[in-house]
């Protein structure tokens, strides 16, 4: 039973995590203090690692841009990727980081910058002259139409395709 609710509780605070102890446990039929304290435990074990709002940033004055890093690396003896993946973690312009299968790259990054030049900087500075790293190839975000399971781009209704006459 405790692991049933827990994943209901994480389904939900994953769709919205604005969602509070009252509200998931009447959404789950569960009492408030139950959920306020799995709540508490998940955050302490690590399961529930940070509450994030997604931000369309087009709408904003803001100016970013985001990459997607995919990186080429020697793995290194007893240790694998993780010693450069976890080094790689650490750069604060990095948001996430992933070990790959079946692709070209055995890690993908995906960073933020205030400009192509800033992430250009970046890779050629910080990630290219590591001692592991083969190769690397940066793939710049143009639009985002959705993210975070959420749809970005507002339908304009009606069919949208240009009639071609024969």
């Amino acid at each position: 039973m405790k692991e049933e609710m827990r994943d209901e509780i994480l389904k939900l605070l994953e769709k919205n995590s604005r969602l509070n102890a009252a509200d998931i446990a009447a959404m789950i039929g569960a009492g408030e203090a139950e959920v306020a304290e799995e709540i508490a435990r998940m955050e302490k074990e690590k399961i529930i690692c940070g509450y994030h709002t997604v931000v369309n940033w087009e709408k904003t004055s803001d100016e970013k841009v985001m990459a997607q890093i995919g990186v080429k690396i020697s793995p290194v003896r007893g240790e694998g990727f993780d010693r450069i993946a976890e080094r790689l973690s650490r750069f604060e312009e990095v948001d996430s980081v992933y070990l790959m299968s079946g692709a070209s790259h055995d890690l993908i990054l995906t960073i933020e910058g205030e400009s192509m030049k800033d992430i250009s900087h970046f890779v050629y500075e910080k990630i290219a002259p590591m001692e592991t790293v083969l190769s690397t190839s940066t793939f710049f975000v143009l639009k985002k139409y959705k993210d975070h399971n959420i749809i970005f781009s507002e339908t304009r209704g009606g069919d949208e395709r240009i009639q071609i006459m024969p």
